[in-house]
């Protein structure tokens, strides 16, 4: 690329929003890209960034995947047509997928936490991770190791 060119970014995929809380709460262990069933206005909410996933987890019931606390607003133009802001949201993704998600899911302590929410090639798509729960000793254990790593690399840069 030129320089002084540029990239033209595509407004049909980009981040809608990250769980930023996740990582702190959950060690996460495998992701997975998932579509996701919406309505019409909703996926104009979601293009408008009006959507949360802060208090959201996945629950598999009789071998589907559903999105539970995840809010999308309404849509002020859709009117009559609206959604529910907080209704449950179906996860696409293969049987195969899904066996595998149930059977971690089931496990002590495992839990199905949705990471982002992003649009590619105008759908939108969720990337759902497992996650153990971490502890509060486990949470202040790896404060204790990020501030060590930060520290030593400090020493090694001013030793150059």
């Amino acid at each position: 690329m030129a320089k002084g060119k540029k990239k033209i970014e595509d407004p049909n995929s980009r981040v809608i929003c990250r769980n930023r809380k996740a990582r702190m709460l959950f060690e996460l262990t495998d992701e997975l890209e998932c579509g996701i069933v919406l309505h019409g206005s909703e996926v104009k909410s979601v293009r408008n960034n009006k959507v949360s996933i802060e208090e959201s987890y996945g629950r598999v019931q009789n071998g589907e995947v559903w999105l539970v606390g995840c809010t999308i607003a309404e849509y002020p133009q859709a009117t009559v047509f609206n959604h529910e802001p907080a209704r449950l949201r179906k996860l696409l993704m293969h049987k195969k997928q899904v066996r595998k998600f149930a059977e971690s899911a089931k496990q002590k302590g495992l839990t199905l936490v949705p990471t982002s929410v992003y649009l590619t090639n105008g759908k939108v798509k969720v990337m759902l991770a497992i996650g153990r729960g971490l502890k509060l000793h486990d949470k202040r254990e790896k404060l204790r190791k990020d501030d060590d790593r930060k520290s030593i690399r400090d020493a090694m840069l001013s030793k150059r």
